[in-house]
């Protein structure tokens, strides 16, 4: 089986999709209707930057879901189906795009006002992220719970044996990285983000997002979609929407979603959208998977060498 997964924030850079628009028409519309969509030119943002707007993360969400639903379409336009779908953090949007839960225009909005709500969430500088590398996941809980002194620190990415990624005040995740070496991490890397994502310091945008994702209209995703949350596929549209509720603050288990999608069957896996983050996670967690990805023309190629038509 084949599953179709999408990167989230981080896997953004200045010129993807745009080799896609420029070969693929079905790229470019899907750039034209995300400008259009917005009310703004996201596709010059992705294509020409410049990067510190990119990364800003009210542009960033709704730049790599476009990118990722427009190498879908490509995919999909020429008869290439997967089986399974998941997508790290944000990308989950996006296979939620995909599996036609969402509407794209409606997804481009909703994931804007997420990332808006999550920087507002917390003042700028009074959160942080950092990679913890080398260390097993439990330690790394224990040093979280270890030096939290009253503050909130807790993982909030779980990415594969050896890399998970803890959020919370500043100086909590100071101590936590500190403890995390005592305990045998082998490198802690503070990360350059702009809030504390995917902690408890996150339920204010939570707050704010929840009523609008219960508002949307949604249809039922014609592919499931193992969600973030719980590592469990959501095959109905209630169930998609409590996921994408609950991601905001709750921490990304990738490493379990990717076991999930491993014993569901999938052998290979197709990363739709910019980047190679996913790629290389994957083959920390499933050393038997075949992972291609398609954010520019050449990766079609190798996708259609990879995926059933259908």
């Amino acid at each position: 089986m084949i599953a179709y997964v999408f990167p989230g924030q981080g896997s953004q850079y200045v010129g993807m999709g745009k080799a896609l628009a420029e070969t693929f028409p079905v790229c470019r519309d899907t750039f034209d209707q995300a400008d259009e969509a917005l009310g703004e030119p996201l596709s010059r943002l992705c294509f020409e930057g410049p990067s510190a707007e990119l990364t800003l993360t009210a542009n960033t969400q709704p730049a790599v879901l476009a990118v990722s639903v427009a190498a879908h379409r490509l995919l999909a336009s020429r008869g290439l189906q997967a089986g399974l779908m998941a997508g790290h953090s944000l990308g989950e949007y996006s296979a939620h795009v995909a599996a036609g839960t969402l509407s794209f225009g409606d997804a481009l909005r909703t994931v804007r006002r997420r990332g808006r709500y999550m920087q507002e969430a917390v003042p700028v500088g009074a959160g942080a992220m950092a990679a913890v590398l080398g260390l097993e996941a439990a330690l790394v809980t224990q040093a979280c719970e270890e030096a939290a002194q009253g503050e909130v620190v807790s993982p909030a990415n779980l990415n594969a044996p050896g890399q998970v990624v803890i959020a919370g005040a500043q100086d909590a995740v100071a101590r936590a990285g500190a403890r995390a070496r005592e305990l045998g991490a082998r490198r802690v890397l503070p990360l350059p983000v702009s809030a504390p994502f995917h902690c408890r310091l996150m339920r204010p945008a939570q707050a704010r997002l929840e009523p609008e994702l219960r508002n949307l209209v949604v249809s039922n995703p014609a592919v499931p979609v193992i969600a973030n949350v719980d590592a469990e596929p959501k095959r109905d549209a209630a169930a998609a929407i409590d996921a994408l509720v609950e991601q905001v603050s709750a921490p990304v288990q990738w490493e379990a979603v990717v076991r999930r999608l491993a014993s569901s069957g999938a052998r290979a896996y197709v990363e739709v959208g910019p980047g190679t983050v996913l790629a290389g996670l994957i083959g920390k967690i499933d050393r038997r998977a075949s992972v291609v990805g398609v954010d520019s023309p050449d990766g079609i190629d190798a996708v259609e060498a990879l995926v059933p038509h259908g």
